[in-house]
């Protein structure tokens, strides 16, 4: 098993900045690919970005690629997501996902969910 808790959310302006933190616990946390997906209830659950075991390789989604950053830090068992220039459109409910196996896009390679947290972009 594997729990994830998220934090970091909140109300920012667009064009602003913030920092989701994901920390796990349980197993080890080294072999897990970690991503992070968002939810609206118009557009479902969507893949946002993703990282490696290592934390040396990642994946985005087009939308939010060069203004996301994913990292992880394995010795504090905790992912991020680094969210810049944040549009109205970025507004969702944000999950932190493990996936046994590595990096992935995809949302069914992910056994373990956090609960979200939700992140509102105002204009």
């Amino acid at each position: 098993q594997v729990q994830l808790v998220e934090s970091g959310g909140g109300l920012v302006q667009a064009g602003g900045s913030l920092r989701l933190s994901c920390a796990a616990s349980g197993r080890t946390f080294n072999d897990y690919g970690m991503g992070w997906f968002r939810q609206t209830p118009t557009k479902g659950r969507e893949f946002v970005a993703s990282v490696g075991r290592s934390g040396l390789v990642s994946s985005y989604a087009d939308s939010v690629n060069v203004r996301f950053t994913i990292s992880r830090d394995n010795a504090k068992n905790t992912v991020y997501l680094q969210m810049n220039s944040l549009k109205v459109e970025d507004t969702a409910v944000y999950y932190c996902a493990a996936a046994r196996g590595g990096l992935s896009r995809q949302e069914g390679a992910y056994g373990y969910w956090g609960q979200g947290t939700q992140v509102t972009v105002s204009s």
